[in-house]
């Protein structure tokens, strides 16, 4: 289920929208290169959206209309084959601009791993702004550039990393977009895993089973523990980097 909020805004009383000056998109994401009167212009266009997990935010192919923030949770990308298998391409995490400002379909399907929170606005908005601000575009490219070099990185995982290192691999990378500031080599993490078993294998190009496996050792070994069958804790990052790049007998 979508459900929409209609904003709350006070822009008479001052030079920012409300809204604006406690998201987190305004600093770390896109918006953070914009003046408060951009702001101001694209808060009047803006819709906010709660979606249930699982529900479709867009369809491959279909022409987009309005691009999005991610305020809050776990956004997949997927594509299907020509008989119709998914394959997911991609993740998305707050505070990540969703969509493609520079090609007028979407490359692939959106659909919410969790429940997220999402502000949108039209595709007209967001040309006039990046016409208006070089900084705007700067900062889309920039976007496109990480997510490029993670789609490269995610290559070389699942090209020449065993079952093991894919594992590793993939909770090492939702530990650090769930929560960019922690170490990735020292300290303890805990979070959600915000996929299903049956996701994560399609990802990683696993088994079911085989990550289920993967999960036992990892937790028999005291790399992770995990409760309520999707949250994860890790007691030492470095413990589990390491596993990120040593072949283990899967």
């Amino acid at each position: 289920m979508i459900e929409q909020l209609k904003p709350r805004l006070d822009v008479h009383n001052s030079e920012m929208p409300v809204l604006c000056q406690a998201c987190e998109a305004r600093h770390r994401g896109i918006c953070g290169v914009l003046t408060p009167s951009q702001l101001v212009t694209l808060s009047k266009h803006t819709t906010k959206q709660v979606v249930s997990p699982e529900q479709q935010i867009a369809f491959e192919g279909e022409t987009t209309k309005r691009f999005a923030n991610i305020l809050h949770g776990v956004v997949k990308l997927s594509k299907l084959t020509a008989d119709g298998r998914q394959q997911i391409v991609g993740l998305q995490f707050a505070p990540d601009f969703m969509g493609r400002p520079f090609s007028k379909e979407n490359d692939y399907a959106v659909e919410a791993a969790t429940e997220v929170r999402l502000c949108s606005f039209p595709r007209s908005t967001l040309e006039q702004l990046t016409t208006e601000s070089p900084e705007l575009e700067h900062r889309l490219h920039q976007q496109t550039l990480k997510e490029l070099g993670e789609a490269r990185e995610w290559m070389l995982t699942l090209g020449r990393k065993s079952a093991s290192e894919r594992v590793a691999s993939f909770l090492h990378f939702i530990a650090m977009h769930i929560n960019p500031e922690v170490s990735h080599t020292h300290g303890s993490q805990q979070f959600e895993i915000p996929l299903k078993r049956s996701d994560i294998a399609d990802f990683l190009g696993l088994t079911i089973e085989t990550v289920s496996r993967q999960f036992t050792r990892m937790r028999q070994a005291g790399v992770i523990k995990i409760s309520n069958n999707r949250t994860i804790e890790i007691p030492d990052m470095a413990k589990l980097a390491a596993l990120t790049e040593t072949n283990i007998q899967d």
